[in-house]
Formats: structure tokens, sequence, C-alpha cells
């Protein structure tokens, strides 16, 4: 390393100490804050575990939004059903507000479902810190921080702590990457998920097999830092975040559009919302005190309902992800490539038993069905591909998917180009609260920030205060990491012999580890199905996916569509496009017998679910198409 580099190094050093000196006061009032208990409604808690609670049906749901009028109106109404939007519903209903929500397809059925599954403290925002003495960055990286302690305390089932390697090809890399990694860890203070670490070229290799020894330069492997960030099932969390709501007394719909929004005469503010069911084709009327705009990357369409003239706040960015097999990352231990030839930054993370790889950045045009360009695939494949000993082929590409991120800026700043990772909350002239950008990581915080704006402006009167920081969400009251024990001692289902003879026998172990990881401690109730209606098998040959998960989700998650469970209740589509297509019929014939469908709804259904799977460019190789048991 030339002396140049070592003194910007030292100068790096040194700004860091700089900064985190700065933010001392604010690490010890912050641990401080998280140490007090903010003591949960005991009512509310018991409300949201209750193992055998059903959620409100859909047509009860609807009928209560339905049901309100200019003298019994809501007090809120949330437009949008991403995770923003199921946050600022369980938010306000938790407060005891009266509310509801929309959402014109499914919920997480956007961005929500199509992130890189991090929840991460922000590394970034601290590099930024460090390099500008910026101290506005460091506090987002607190606050990404608690955050992230807070998902995955609320959400145990979904979310987990992840490993993620850094390789290290030249030597003064291993301090650089090192003491900012173990700086992250203070800065994380009570919420480090675990110490980061160094391991030799010999170690790292024990870890992750597949690493290269040599990189594309040439330069031999030195050694590699390990550091910790958290990982979620990020649609089964936002479907999880709207059934709570549900459960604590949310008017939830998807499926459900805003067609027009009507002003107040006298007050000139938005109090009534048109809705057309798009299940049905019925409208309705919902009346309410304020609407919360929560629509994400569609966030200025519903604006532009309210005002045409409503200036755009939104910049749509597009981010590709791929999917590859399991071999090519281990269990538990993802590889981060800090910057690619362009200078991005690229992960490729273990995520449900395969390999999820990504994720790119560029400009895109609004869609309700994003598509990976072919050239966005093959960056992450040439990306990846300089940090592994093993060929890496288009062809191992089970899944490909793309994502809108809605980058923000606030219409009242004086700086109007700016754009921001971080959200914004604002109120227009027309009275609606619009909640836009931030990331996974922080929904709840946006959320609560969007449900004090509504408070404010719209004079409401909730019965207590935030309850959000340490509320469970359904399924994670009394879960632990032991608990799918239970289901593989004490539940059957249905499996087959060699000489293909179908016999009730012992839930095997994959499948319910995925059962307990997917649906807490309801996963009890899947397992029942599954047991006692003869709905035991697997969907598809391979992934631990069961029929039971088909009739469990229509009857207690809002399930109304074979997409909406292959994509969002189970993650098929994201994982493997053959399999989920393999899938279909079998979601087809259960969902029909739940939802009483006939022989015209289940090929329209069958239509629209292979023309949404043609959205996720996996490759064009065989499958094996074995038995589904």
């Amino acid at each position: 390393m030339s002396t140049a580099g070592l003194g910007r190094l030292v100068r790096r050093s040194s700004a860091a100490v700089l900064v985190t000196t700065a933010g001392l006061g604010l690490i010890y009032e912050r641990s401080a804050v998280l140490g007090r208990e903010r003591g949960e409604s005991e009512a509310l808690k018991n409300q949201i575990a209750a193992l055998n609670k059903d959620v409100p049906s859909r047509a009860a749901q609807q009928a209560a939004l339905a049901g309100t009028s200019p003298t019994s109106p809501l007090d809120v109404l949330v437009i949008g059903g991403g995770a923003t939007g199921c946050g600022v519903a369980l938010d306000a209903s938790s407060r005891g507000l009266k509310v509801g929500l929309i959402e014109r397809d499914d919920f997480a059925a956007g961005t929500s479902s199509r992130s890189t599954k991090l929840i991460h403290g922000g590394v970034r925002y601290l590099e930024k810190a460090v390099f500008h003495l910026d101290y506005g960055q460091l506090k987002l990286v607190f606050h990404a921080l608690d955050e992230r302690a807070r998902m995955i305390q609320n959400a145990p089932h979904l979310c987990h702590a992840l490993a993620t390697m850094t390789p290290c090809y030249r030597w003064w890399e291993i301090p650089y990457y090192w003491s900012g990694l173990k700086l992250y860890d203070f800065v994380a203070g009570r919420q480090m998920l675990h110490f980061s670490r160094f391991h030799t070229a010999k170690q790292s290799l024990e870890f992750f097999p597949t690493l290269a020894k040599k990189g594309s330069d040439g330069k031999t492997l030195k050694g590699t830092v390990v550091y910790y960030d958290g990982q979620m099932n990020d649609s089964r969390v936002c479907v999880s975040l709207a059934c709570t709501a549900a459960l604590v007394g949310a008017s939830i719909l998807n499926h459900a559009e805003a067609i027009a929004l009507q002003k107040d005469a006298s007050t000139n503010r938005v109090k009534t919302v048109r809705v057309r069911d798009n299940l049905s084709g019925k409208e309705f009327d919902v009346h309410t005190k304020v609407v919360v705009n929560a629509g994400g990357a569609f966030s200025d369409g519903v604006r532009k309902l309210a005002n045409s003239s409503a200036q755009p706040v939104i910049a749509p960015s597009s981010g590709v992800h791929i999917v590859l097999p399991d071999y090519y990352s281990p269990e538990m231990m993802g590889l981060i490539v800090p910057k690619t030839k362009d200078g991005r930054v690229v992960f490729m993370l273990p995520w449900l038993g395969r390999t999820v790889a990504g994720t790119t950045d560029s400009n895109t045009k609004l869609t309700m069905l994003p598509e990976p360009h072919e050239d966005e695939i093959q960056f992450i494949l040439d990306a990846i591909s300089d940090y592994l000993c093993v060929k890496v082929r288009r062809s191992d590409v089970l899944s490909a998917w793309s994502g809108i991120r809605p980058l923000a800026s606030d219409p009242s700043a004086k700086d109007t180009a700016s754009i921001s990772r971080d959200h914004v909350v604002f109120v227009a002239s027309d009275g609606m609260v619009t909640v836009a950008g931030g990331k996974w990581t922080t929904y709840r915080s946006m959320a609560e920030d969007a449900v004090d704006k509504a408070i404010e402006f719209g004079g409401l009167a909730p019965a207590n205060r935030c309850m959000t920081e340490n509320l469970r969400l359904v399924g994670a009251d009394g879960w632990d990491p032991s608990f799918f024990t239970i289901l593989a001692q004490q539940y059957t289902r249905m499996k087959s012999t060699y000489g293909g003879k179908v016999i009730l026998e012992l839930m095997d172990t994959a499948a319910a580890k995925h059962l307990a990881h997917s649906y807490g401690n309801r996963a009890l109730q899947v397992a029942t199905i599954a047991q006692n209606e003869g709905l035991g098998k697997r969907l598809a040959h391979g992934y631990p996916y069961l029929e039971a998960e088909v009739a469990y989700c229509a009857r207690q998650e809002y399930c109304e569509s074979v997409v909406d469970f292959i994509a969002r209740r189970s993650r098929l589509a994201f994982l493997d496009t053959s399999a989920a297509r393999r899938a279909v019929p079998r979601v087809i014939d259960i969902l029909a017998q739940e939802r009483k469908w006939d022989a015209t709804k289940k090929k329209d259904e069958l239509a629209t679910a292979i023309q949404f799977l043609e959205t996720f460019k996996s490759s064009k190789n065989s499958q094996l198409a074995d038995d589904v048991l």
C-alpha cells in the first residue's frame, strides 16, 4: 500500500474516532430509551397472540369500510398495502383509532416483496458519516440499528441474524474493513447481533468453500471480515403486519382500489374515497377524517387523484435480483462484493434454501409488473463470478425479478431536486398525509411518523401512544427456534412409499421447520389442516410448501388468487419459477374449493398466473417434474 494510501487510512480512522465521540451521548441516550419498558397493553397482546382467533372475513372487512358515513367516518384510511401502509394500519389501530386500509393488488405485491431480504443498520451510512464527518448520517445508522433490533424481536420466526463475508485480496483491505465493521459493532451497542470477526484465507474457504482463492486481477485471497445484519422473509412480514392490524381492529381490504378522492366543500380536504373492489367490480364510498397515502412507488398517482397538478415526489429506481441454487453460498453465510467494476455493491445471500444475488440500481418507468432486463441479470452474474471458484452460469438462474424503489423528495423542502433514501412525511393542501421513501428496516418508524402527523393534522384523539415498538406480530408470541420440534413429533402428513401407496407419517423436519418459520405459533393450525383434511402433500418437488398452506392462507391471510399464494404467502415464484408453474394447478384446485370458483374463474386464474410467472426471467433449462409429495 502506498504512503498516500496509508495517510488516507489514518485520516479516515481519525475521522471515525471524531464522529463516534460526537455520537457517544446519543449511544447512551438511545440505550436508556431502549432499556425502558414501553409496557404493551395486555389486552392488545392477548388479542394478537390468541392461537385460535380468526381474522375477520374479507366480506366483513368490506362491509365495515362501506358502512362508514359522513357522520360516522374512519379516523384514518390508508391507501397502499405495502410494508409502510400495513405498518400505518397497525400503528393507528393499536392506538385505538378507527382505521381502514385498501390495496389495489395484494399486500406486498409491489416493492415490499421484491427486496434484498436484508434488515440492515446502514453500514454505508456509517462510511459516509466517517468520510464526511456527518453527524446526521451517524444518527441514521443509530436509528436503523434500533429498528433492526425491533423487527427481529417482534417477528423472530420471520427475521434472523445473518453473517456476511467481505473478501480481502489486498493486505490494506483487512484493516480498512475490519476497523469499519468494528466501529459498526460499537455503534450498534446493545443492539449488536454478533461481533464482527476476521478469518484467515484458510478459515474463509472452510466457511465459504466456493469463494475464489484468487481475484479477477490475480491477487490472492488474504482473508475475510465477517459482520452480521438481519435477514427476513419480506412479503410474509408484510402479510403478518396486515393480519395483525386486522386482529387489532383495522378494516383491511386487498384487491380494492381507490379510483377517486372527494373533498369536503367547506374545508377543501379529502374526506371521501371512492373504492372499487377489483374482485367483484362493486364500488362504494369510504368516509374518513384523514387519508394516509402509502402508495410506495405509486404515491404520485394517488396524489394526482386529489390534485391533478401535484408535482412528482417519487423517482422510481429499478433493483434486480436473481436466485441461484444453494451450492453458490453456504447456509447462514452471505457474501458482499463491496465495489464492483462500476462502483456498485452486490450481495450474494442464502435465502430459504437457495441463493439470492443482487442488486442493480437504475432509473425505470412505473409498472405493476416490472421485469428484469437481460443486461441487469448478466451484470449480477459477472459481479459475483469474480469472487467465486465455480462457474457462474445463466442456466442456473432459477428466478429473476425486478422491484421498484420509491426514492422520494420532500415537496416542501427548499432543495426540491434532492432525492433521499430516507423517508419523507408531508401534508398537502388537500389534507392528505403522504409517507414515501425509506427502506424496509425502518418501516415501523415511518409508520409512527405518519400516524403522528395524521393525529396532529386531523385533530384525532387516540386512546394511547404508539405501541408498535414492542408489539409482536401474529405468530410470534411464545415462539422460539425449537418450535418446529412440536410439529415434527406430534403431527403427521401424507407421504408415499416407493410402491406408490400414500400413507400418513410424522411430519418431516424440513416441512416442520418451514411451517414454524413461516407461520410462527400458527403453524399448528397449518399442521392440523395437513393432518386432518388430507392436505399434507408437497406442492412442488424439492420444496417444503404443503397443500395445507393454501387452505390456511385462504382462511386466515386474505389469499384471494393463485398469484397471492405463489408470490406472497409462499415464495415459490421468487425461488424457482418452474417449480411455481408446476404447483399452480394444485393451488387452483384448493383455492377453487375455498372460494367456490367456477370453471371460467379457474381458467382465468391459470392464465393470470402464467402471465405473472413470465415476468420472472428464469433460465430456460429443463427441470425435473417428479411426483409432488
